[in-house]
């Protein structure tokens, strides 16, 4: 997934004191978490402090790829990540790098989503290692305002309006965004083409590249944290992003009151549907800790606290019955069996696939 800013900045709105990383061993009762910027409950982390006497110390991350070479580099620090399931977690699982997770002093286990379980289960047998923690979609932004002046009748829910060059060209002057991360891209292309969206093929990923080649000029930037603001303030129109981040785009540009109206589409052909989770490295300098903050946010009214906060769907069946209305029956958020129907899943790629994926990624950002 991903909402995203620069790690180790402070999140005032938690009340978390930023650290220059990790807390030590040492200071006692602290417990360090890594996550994603935007993406729990606004008082979550100081309802715990209180709860419990353990200070947390909260640092963020701006992709996947950052978590992952900072775990594999090793002595991370972090008692909790939140990396998403495919291929990241399920690559880190096979590599040794988390804990198993004491479900003896998880009692609230039993809140969670079991057909998420079921899911994750195929890369974490026996969900040994992980708990979902927020699950969404890809899919497409919009300010539709700005979008409609330039083209009223624009396929806004279709995959064809962000990867057909001659429809995305028209939105060159206003400003469109793509996500930095090859992961949640490549398979949406894939789709587009009628191609398998989990292909391993390198002859699908090239052509998959090709169609981005195409559509390069009229992308502004790659990013996956900023473009939340731009939409907000309508600096841009138009961003291939995730689900939690545009639908906290669209609150945040109702709240502001300009006449920003960012709408969320999950495109008709179907899109990729991630889970991120929440593991414990094996090295965790606080394992105690994490187990108690995991059975904490298990509570199904703190759960709920994040969906609100961040306007996503958690990990947590039973949290729904606290969520927002207006949250709940959202279909961008909790799609409707139909569409959930056509939502999939990638799997872990080959060292030799992630490497051409790379490289392709890397030509595509420089448009050359």
């Amino acid at each position: 997934m991903r909402q995203v800013l620069l790690a180790t900045v402070a999140v005032a709105a938690f009340g978390i004191v930023a650290m220059a990383g990790p807390a030590r061993a040492e200071d006692g009762k602290v417990l360090n978490i890594y996550n994603w910027s935007d993406y729990i409950g606004t008082d979550t982390i100081a309802n715990f402090e209180k709860a419990t006497g353990i200070k947390v110390s909260y640092d963020t991350y701006d992709a996947n790829e950052t978590l992952d070479g900072k775990l594999k580099a090793g002595h991370s620090g972090y008692d909790l990540v939140v990396p998403s399931l495919t291929p990241f977690l399920a690559e880190q699982i096979q590599s040794g790098i988390y804990q198993p997770l004491d479900k003896s002093k998880l009692p609230n286990w039993s809140h969670l989503d079991q057909g998420l379980l079921k899911r994750m289960a195929v890369y974490d047998k026996d969900n040994a290692h992980a708990i979902p923690w927020v699950t969404g979609t890809t899919g497409i932004g919009v300010v539709m305002e700005k979008v409609k002046a330039i083209m009223p009748d624009a396929p806004v829910d279709s995959l064809k309006f962000f990867f057909d060059p001659a429809i995305l060209s028209k939105f060159k002057g206003c400003g469109v965004t793509m996500l930095d991360t090859p992961n949640d891209v490549f398979p949406a292309v894939l789709h587009y083409l009628g191609l398998n969206p989990d292909s391993q093929k390198k002859e699908d990923l090239e052509k998959a590249a090709d169609v981005l080649m195409k559509i390069r000029p009229y992308i502004r930037k790659f990013d996956s944290s900023e473009y939340i603001n731009d939409l907000v303030n309508g600096d841009v129109c138009v961003s291939w992003g995730y689900s939690s981040d545009v639908t906290l785009a669209k609150r945040r540009a109702t709240e502001a009151g300009k006449g920003v109206t960012v709408v969320y589409n999950i495109p008709i052909e179907g899109s990729q549907r991630y889970i991120d989770t929440m593991a414990m490295p094996k090295d965790a300098p606080h394992p105690d800790a994490a187990l108690k903050f995991l059975n904490y946010i298990l509570q199904p009214e703190v759960m709920a606290e994040t969906s609100n906060t961040i306007y996503g769907q958690s990990g947590n069946a039973d949290a729904i019955k606290f969520v927002k209305p207006e949250i709940a029956s959202n279909p961008g958020i909790f799609p409707p069996a139909e569409v959930e129907a056509k939502l999939f899943l990638v799997s872990v790629s080959t060292k030799e696939i992630e490497r051409l994926k790379t490289r392709l990624w890397t030509k595509i950002k420089s448009g050359h």
